[in-house]
């Protein structure tokens, strides 16, 4: 099997450095602009299998040149490069997986090159991190389980294991993606409707095990493309993780159109939008630096099984890999890719078309794998349904 990585950020190392350890994997492309940033990667993993690339994403010659080589492109650059990868991967014959990006509806146009994967004969899968990712993985795989599928409630938070004021709260990603889940309305299914729900509501309180009290709330984009797949939900919903009384900080900040990207002031005759002082503001702050982070996961799916009420529930606690100095978050992430990337290179995946993960992904196998890198998953079955807050 050889696979092919585009980006050699943070995701795009710790995908190539799983790789390079999986033993069908025989050949590892690491591709970047910079070719110098994916040497010192290539470098770093020390391993005959990678070789580094200098690929512009942007010149779509370069592009499929580089593409053409490999069985699988994993596709660990911006989300905005999405839907280029998406239709080289069809013109040159290749499969290719993405991390998602729900923002521009970017993987909505992905979705939509269907059929045109379907007569070139590859398969593509986006929005394959943690959600969108592992948590539509495992919905699809309680579903799977289910003679009538009724609920599905989502509970994801990447956190700091040492919490530390004013927010107790420390970003593995952006702090810009955080501001856009936080301001962006949230998409859920009640009572068999689809409606909008204002970010950092409806706060309830959820406990995991080694961690004293935690609340969710709504946050935009987690559902993805569960409510498509599912049309027949009564009830779909995300909410995020941090600790208590996070929401309520983060609201009065939103409440004060400081997050906000079309709002602007004039100060002193020249016109600033607060969000971009914010931001500078709470980057020192809250960024993670050396700390040590974990990733809380729950998925509850709930329906009939033989005519009875039946509830799965997948939970998953992963903590930085201090070893290789890499966050939980980027664990948890890069190896969802890494493994579904091997999973259609060795014939696991079949299917020819574009599918989001819950349509495709053969959960067991993907929870047995990820076992393999240290990321449990453990699977907790109910007699009984899904309720409001619990």
């Amino acid at each position: 099997m050889k696979i092919g990585v585009l980006g050699s950020g943070l995701m795009g190392k710790e995908a190539a450095r799983d790789l390079v350890s999986s033993e069908g994997v025989t050949a590892v492309g690491l591709a970047d602009i910079n070719l110098q940033r994916a040497q010192e990667v290539v470098n770093q993993l020390n391993s005959p299998k990678l070789i580094a690339y200098q690929v512009n994403a942007k010149d779509e010659q370069e592009l499929a040149n580089y593409m053409r080589q490999f069985d699988v492109i994993i596709n660990a650059l911006f989300y905005s490069f999405n839907e280029v990868v998406a239709k080289t991967a069809i013109d040159v014959g290749v499969n290719t997986v993405d991390l998602g990006g729900h923002i521009g509806h970017v993987t909505d146009k992905v979705l939509a090159l269907k059929e045109d994967a379907q007569a070139t004969g590859v398969t593509i899968i986006p929005d394959l991190g943690v959600a969108p990712g592992m948590i539509n993985i495992l919905s699809g795989h309680g579903a799977s389980k289910l003679d009538d599928l009724e609920a599905i409630k989502l509970y994801v938070g990447g956190i700091p294991v040492n919490p530390e004021p004013p927010f107790e709260y420390n970003h593995v990603f952006s702090m810009e993606g955080v501001f856009d889940h936080y301001t962006d309305p949230a998409l859920i299914i009640r009572n068999g409707m689809k409606q909008e729900i204002e970010s950092l509501s409806e706060v309830e309180r959820v406990h995991f095990e080694k961690f004293g009290p935690l609340e969710a709330f709504h946050t935009s984009g987690g559902t993805s493309t569960l409510s498509i797949s599912y049309p027949q939900l009564k009830t779909l919903e995300y909410k995020t993780i941090r600790y208590p009384g996070h929401a309520e900080k983060f609201k009065l900040l939103v409440d004060l159109n400081l997050t906000r990207m079309d709002y602007s002031v004039d100060v002193n005759g020249q016109e600033i939008n607060p969000r971009e002082i914010l931001l500078k503001v709470l980057d020192p702050i809250v960024e993670l630096g050396d700390k040590d982070d974990v990733v809380l996961l729950r998925v509850k799916v709930g329906g009939e099984k033989d005519g009875q009420p039946e509830t799965h529930v997948f939970e998953m606690t992963t903590y930085k890999d201090r070893e290789h100095n890499v966050t939980a978050m980027a664990r948890a992430t890069a190896n969802t890719i890494s493994v579904v990337a091997q999973m259609i290179a060795n014939g696991t995946i079949m299917k020819r078309g574009v599918y989001p993960p819950e349509q495709i992904v053969p959960g067991d196998t993907y929870i047995k794998e990820m076992a393999k890198r240290g990321v449990t998953i453990y699977e907790l079955t109910n007699k009984e349904k899904v309720r409001a807050n619990n």
